[in-house]
């Protein structure tokens, strides 16, 4: 999912009802969230006028307008890890995102655009997309969506949402340094995710507390000090 950051000017709010700076500069992300753990898996930044299709992620510093972040996103999850499926609105709908997501062995839950037309299956992604299309086209986008899990796609949008409490505007003015300074703020959205997702289970009363459980005051100190080195470096 892209969402933007601010580096220069004021909010979207602030510029339409005041008339913000002509000059406004932000930067776009773009994250991949693991369903079960809620971590940030992997990162792409790019500049504002740079859209979800014409990126390729392998390089933030070379654009090629035939290619999609997705691939670059898949290509910093380790390729023996195994992925059950990927979840992404409609603007990743194209070839190289669905062949990315096929050659990995995951389930494209990608809605197709409003007047797609069926592929030739000269693709891996291309027939998925296919019988996906066809399901639209038959029950309605709504039950499709149900049926496919595309809900859980909000969850991103949660984690977004997460990152920009922590600032919703960059401190750093080089393009190397903005993105040191994203992923130190996704490090620390992971740890804190990974300090407030609750530990279940059966236990004995003979049973040992989890090494997790017994350590957490001391990890919750360690996140509490790199939040405060991350403020005096941000503000």
């Amino acid at each position: 999912m892209p969402n933007g950051i601010k580096v220069r000017g004021e909010g979207e709010w602030h510029a339409r009802k005041h008339g913000g700076a002509k000059r406004r500069v932000w930067r776009k992300v773009r994250l991949a969230v693991d369903e079960a753990t809620v971590e940030v898996r992997a990162v792409e930044i790019t500049g504002s006028g740079i859209g979800d299709a014409p990126f390729v992620g392998v390089s933030i510093h070379w654009i090629d307008p035939c290619s999609s972040p997705l691939p670059g996103l898949l290509s910093q999850i380790p390729a023996g890890e195994p992925i059950a499926s990927v979840t992404a609105d409609g603007a990743y709908d194209g070839r190289a995102c669905r062949d990315a997501i096929a050659s990995r062995g995951a389930e494209a839950i990608i809605p197709p655009r409003r007047d797609a037309q069926p592929w030739k299956k000269d693709s891996l992604g291309a027939a998925p997309r296919n019988e996906a299309l066809r399901a639209i086209k038959r029950f309605g986008r709504t039950l499709w969506r149900r049926w496919s899990g595309y809900h859980r796609r909000s969850r991103v949008e949660t984690k977004m949402n997460c990152m920009k409490l922590l600032r919703q505007r960059l401190a750093a003015r080089d393009f190397d340094r903005q993105t040191a300074e994203l992923h130190v703020r996704i490090a620390i959205l992971n740890r804190f995710t990974s300090l407030g997702m609750a530990l279940s289970g059966c236990f004995a009363a003979s049973d040992k507390v989890p090494p997790a459980t017994a350590h957490a005051d001391r990890s919750i100190v360690q996140a509490a000090q790199m939040w405060n080195a991350s403020c005096l470096a941000w503000w």
